[in-house]
C-alpha cells in the first residue's frame, strides 16, 4: 500500500497534530502500507517525513520517497530512503508542483492531510484525491 501527504507550510498546534500523524501512519502499516510518498515543501511534509523515517526504526520493510518536482534544483535528502521524478518534463515550472501532487495522488492508495483551510496547494491537493475518490485521512475530520 502507498501512502501520501498533503498539507499546509505551517502547522499549529505542533505536538497534537504530530501525535496525531505518528498514530495514524502507524496504523496505516499496520495495515500494509510499505511506501510513503513525500513533498518535501513545508512544515507538514517535514514533520511527516520525520515520522516516516522514525518508524523505520520499529518497521524496516517501509520506504519512504521524495517525489521532485523539479530536476534542476539541490535537494537535501535526508530522512528518505529514494527520491523519484515523475513524467514532468513537459510541464512548465509554474506548475510542477501541483501536477507533481496530482501524480502522488494518483500513484497513491490513501492520502493523509492536514488541511485546515480550503484554499493554496495542499486544499487543492485533497480536493483531487476526493475526486479521484482515495481513501482520505484527514486531521481534524
Amino acid at each position: 500500500m502507498i501512502v501520501t501527504f498533503c498539507g499546509h507550510s505551517t502547522v499549529y498546534p505542533l505536538d497534537p497534530v504530530r501525535r496525531w500523524l505518528r498514530e495514524t501512519v502507524e496504523a496505516l502499516i499496520d495495515r500494509g502500507a510499505d511506501k510513503f510518498y513525500l513533498g518535501g515543501y513545508g512544515y507538514f511534509d517535514e514533520m511527516a517525513a520525520s515520522v516516516v523515517w522514525e518508524l523505520k526504526a520499529k518497521h524496516p520493510q517501509i520506504t519512504s520517497v521524495l517525489v521532485l518536482p523539479y530536476l534542476d534544483r539541490k535537494v537535501f535528502a535526508f530522512n528518505y530512503d529514494d527520491t523519484t521524478y515523475p513524467p514532468l518534463e513537459n510541464v512548465p515550472k509554474r506548475y510542477a508542483i501541483s501536477k507533481r501532487n496530482e501524480w502522488m495522488v494518483s500513484n497513491s492508495d490513501v492520502v493523509v492531510a492536514y488541511v485546515t483551510h480550503d484554499w493554496g496547494g495542499a486544499a487543492s491537493m485533497l480536493k483531487f484525491a476526493r475526486r479521484k475518490k482515495k481513501e482520505v485521512i484527514c486531521y481534524g475530520e
